[in-house]
This record gives structure tokens, sequence and C-alpha cells, in this order.
């Protein structure tokens, strides 16, 4: 998420695009807005309330997350002058992203009180369940942790995805 500042100088901001009602909202710790720029969605924070037609700048500060952080402000600069985002800041696997969107819905059926059997079934077909050795089946305890997975992304696991796994930290 971008920081949004108000700034009187016009010559060294861009101005921010015009605003809908539905797309800023205001929080106990500022105000948040959503612009769709293209196909792309960008999340703006302020300070202070929001203008169609001011002009701001970004605020980085130099904690673990600028590169996250300047990433996103320079994608939505290039949007606001027209050009292509450009990549994302990291993109997960294909088996990353499968993996994850099974720990979601296994999560999912277990709040919704599905057993661990039924969350398989779904998740891997009813024919490779087995109807005896359920115990101590491989997809049994694949579900399992699945559903721990989905836990632990629920409860605030989904922010490692933000930050990139680094070697020198």
């Amino acid at each position: 998420m971008t920081t949004a500042t108000a700034v009187a100088h016009k010559s060294a901001s861009q101005p921010l695009l015009d605003f809908t009602v539905g797309q800023v909202c205001h929080a106990a710790d500022g105000w948040h807005a959503v612009l769709h720029v293209g196909s792309v969605e960008h999340r703006i924070w302020s300070k202070q309330p929001l203008t169609a037609g001011a002009h701001y700048v970004a605020e980085l500060p130099f904690d673990r997350d600028f590169e996250a952080r300047a990433h996103a402000a320079t994608r939505l600069w290039r949007a606001m002058n027209g050009r292509a985002p450009g990549p994302g800041f990291h993109r997960l696997s294909k088996s990353r992203r499968e993996r994850l969107c099974a720990a979601l819905r296994a999560v999912a059926a277990h709040f919704s009180g599905a057993t661990y059997r039924s969350i398989a079934e779904a998740l891997f077909g009813q024919k490779r369940i087995p109807g005896r050795a359920w115990k101590t089946h491989d997809l049994r305890s694949r579900t399992i942790r699945l559903v721990k997975s989905g836990l632990a992304f629920v409860r605030g696991g989904y922010r490692k995805l933000l930050r990139l796994e680094r070697k020198d930290e």
C-alpha cells in the first residue's frame, strides 16, 4: 500500500485519479482508497482526506517493507502516466498457488463443521479416499496439514506472501 500525502507544489507531484464514493473509506488510522487503473487495482492510504484533483507524493519509510512499497509506488506512477504497470512484486509458483487455494478451501470447510474425510473427498475426489484405512491414509494427513496451513494463513500468515524470502535476512 502506498502512503499518499497532499503537497502544494504541483511540479514535483502527480495528480491522483478521481475517486468515487465507493472507493474511499475513512478508518481510525486514516483514509483508504482503491484505484482501478486499467486492469490493476492500487490501494492508497492517507493521513488526510483524499481530494479529487489534488496533487500527492508518496512517502516511503525505510523499513523492512521498503522494497514492496517502492515497487507499488512505481507501478502506480506508471499506471497514472498511461504506461503498463510492469510485473507484480513477486509471483508465486503454480504449485504454491494451488496449495494455498486448497488450504483456504480446506479451512473454509473446517469452519463450516466438515470432517477431515469430507474435506478430503471434496479436494481429492471420493474415489481416492479409502473405505477402511482412512485413519492411516496419506490423504488424511495431507488434509489435516492443509487445514492447519489454512488456519495459519487466516490468522495472519497471509502477510508472508507480501514479503520476499531473502537469504540475507
